[in-house]
Parts: structure tokens; sequence; C-alpha cells
């Protein structure tokens, strides 16, 4: 847990930034797999990263904060709670699939903030971990709005009939 100010936000910074830059790392991919409907799905959802982002940069503009080096974020999974997995990722995925990771993201953003609020002791960090927290649940809430629009894959989707790699 984050004890000061300047520490939380420098990790909330962190953690909006690796959000948008992980998915369009997933939105290059799928483009380089010709899978563009989903490329463009991951591209509006690192701008909508972006978007928290400057909101947060915004905040801690009033603030000092450290410059941390990797190995010095607390992430409960030694990862940023944001960043999609990439073993989660096919390059058949579809618009479903990448809905269902954006949502297991802002989950964990979620937790990440809740936990934060709930145990932190300075004011200032409990006020800004409650409010990214309640940013990320109606994230939460926009995602599932959204993934009951969308038509689940049919079975054999990720069927490939001449998959990547195969040199015959």
């Amino acid at each position: 847990m984050t004890s000061d100010i300047a520490t939380f936000l420098a990790h909330a910074v962190a953690l909006e930034h690796e959000a948008a830059e992980r998915y369009a790392e997933l939105a290059d991919s799928m483009e380089v797999h010709n899978n563009k409907e989903v490329a463009e799905l991951f591209r509006k959802l690192s701008s909508f990263s972006k978007l928290h982002l400057d909101e947060v940069k915004g905040i801690a503009a009033g603030y000092t904060l450290p410059q941390l080096r990797p190995w010095e974020y607390q992430w409960k999974d030694g990862e940023s709670p944001e960043s999609a997995p990439s073993d989660r990722a096919h390059y058949m995925m579809t618009p479903y699939h990448c809905l269902q990771l954006a949502l297991f993201n802002e989950k964990k953003g979620y937790e990440y903030y809740a936990e934060q609020a709930h145990k932190a002791t300075d004011l200032e960090v409990k006020k800004y971990a409650k409010m990214f927290a309640e940013e990320e649940a109606e994230h939460v809430v926009m995602l599932e709005k959204w993934i009951a629009t969308v038509k689940p894959p049919q079975d054999g989707w990720d069927e490939d009939l001449d998959p990547p790699g195969d040199a015959e």
C-alpha cells in the first residue's frame, strides 16, 4: 500500500500509462494479423485510458512525484493492475474477447484503488483512491453494458486452417 499522496499518484500515473500502452501494443498486434475490427477496438480502449491518464496527471501536477524504478512499484501481482495480460490475447480474438479483457483490467484497477482507499491513512490518498475507484467502477458498468450488445463468438472461433508460423 502506498502511504503518501505523491507515491500514490506516481502509481496511478504508471497504472493508467501502462493500460494505454498495452492496449496500443495489442492494437498493433491485431493489425499485424489483419484483425482490423479488434485493432480498432483496442485503439479506442487505449484512447479511453489516455483520457484517464490525463486526468490523473492533472491531479498529480501539483505534487512532486517520486521517480520509481520498475521494481519499486507496489503492485499486488508484480504487474500494474490494468496492464492487459498478453497471454489472454489471441490473434483471432473477437470484439467480445477484447471487451472481456478490458473488463478484466477495469475490475483489477477498481480493486487496486478500492484497496488503497480502504487501507490509506493519508486523507488525500483516501480521497483520490476513492475517486479513482468510483471511476473504475463506472468503467466496469460501461463495459458490461457494451459487452451485452456484442455477439459472443461461436465455437471454433480460434480455428485457423493456415495458422501463422506453419511452414509447409
